[in-house]
């Protein structure tokens, strides 16, 4: 499992109905994507769940390398780059996804926490808690998922987890979900990825 984000950071004063239309038009089109997991549709608005910026910011769990790749150079990625220009991708390796009781309801918001791996800690321990703290989110009452990924190159953790209702027991960013693209949810591997 691998996983991937970018974020587009508005003005405040953009009118944040013109990415709300944009996913109403074009989400539906990674519905049966080869190699996705799920594509979260995400978005922070201005004052709303303390959120001080106006950001839309898709979030990625891939199945396969392949299908990352070619969701990046085969022409999907190309439209959001014309638009509003190449962002950045983040990419993370998969540590543990775990289905949440609510898995199957329409997720609502997701939360995203990073996390800095300090140095000179034992690194199997480090990552060992990450993936007991997925586990810990997805049993929380109205979660439809958790993950854990890491970013070996700035030694950073990222927990994700999508929600069912407004209300998430978990800690970082809330972000409201617009739309969940997710052909292959299925077929992402459960628990510990190593």
């Amino acid at each position: 499992m691998h996983a991937t984000q970018y974020e587009l950071t508005l003005p405040a004063d953009y009118d944040m109905g013109v990415i709300r239309g944009r996913v109403a038009r074009v989400g539906h089109l990674l519905d049966e994507w080869e190699g996705l997991g799920l594509k979260a549709y995400l978005m922070r608005e201005r004052g709303v769940h303390g959120s001080p910026v106006n950001q839309y910011a898709p979030f990625y769990l891939w199945d396969t390398v392949a299908g990352m790749n070619s969701f990046l150079w085969g022409g999907a990625f190309q439209g959001l780059s014309d638009d509003f220009g190449r962002p950045s991708v983040r990419q993370w390796t998969g540590l543990a996804h775990e289905e949440g009781g609510a898995a199957g309801s329409p997720a609502r918001v997701a939360v995203r926490r990073r996390q800095q791996v300090p140095d000179g800690v034992e690194l199997a321990e480090v990552m060992g808690d990450a993936v007991r703290e997925a586990g810990r989110l997805a049993a929380q009452d109205g979660a439809v998922l958790a993950a854990a990924v890491v970013d070996s190159s700035r030694w950073e953790l990222l927990h994700f987890s999508l929600w069912a209702h407004d209300t998430p027991k978990a800690d970082g960013d809330v972000f409201q979900v617009l739309h969940l693209s997710a052909p292959g949810l299925a077929g992402l591997p459960r628990g510990r990825q190593w």
